[in-house]
């Protein structure tokens, strides 16, 4: 499961920011989030250290989502 959409909206961040700092496209982005596509390894990355996360906030449940 990807935790993009859970932490975007803790955030207070919109998914066209996003895109943009990722240089990809809103479609793109919207895919990730609505679990459509899956950003490859790189991607992911890039996505946890602009968001200012760890990488497997992204991708492992947290204790309250168990």
């Amino acid at each position: 499961m990807n935790r993009i959409k859970v932490v975007l909206e803790e955030k207070g961040i919109k998914q066209t920011w996003l895109a943009e700092k990722l240089g990809k496209s809103y479609n793109m982005v919207n895919g990730y989030v609505q679990n459509r596509q899956q950003p490859r390894l790189e991607v992911l990355n890039e996505i946890a250290r602009i968001l200012d996360v760890d990488v497997r906030e992204l991708i492992m449940p947290t204790k309250d989502n168990e």
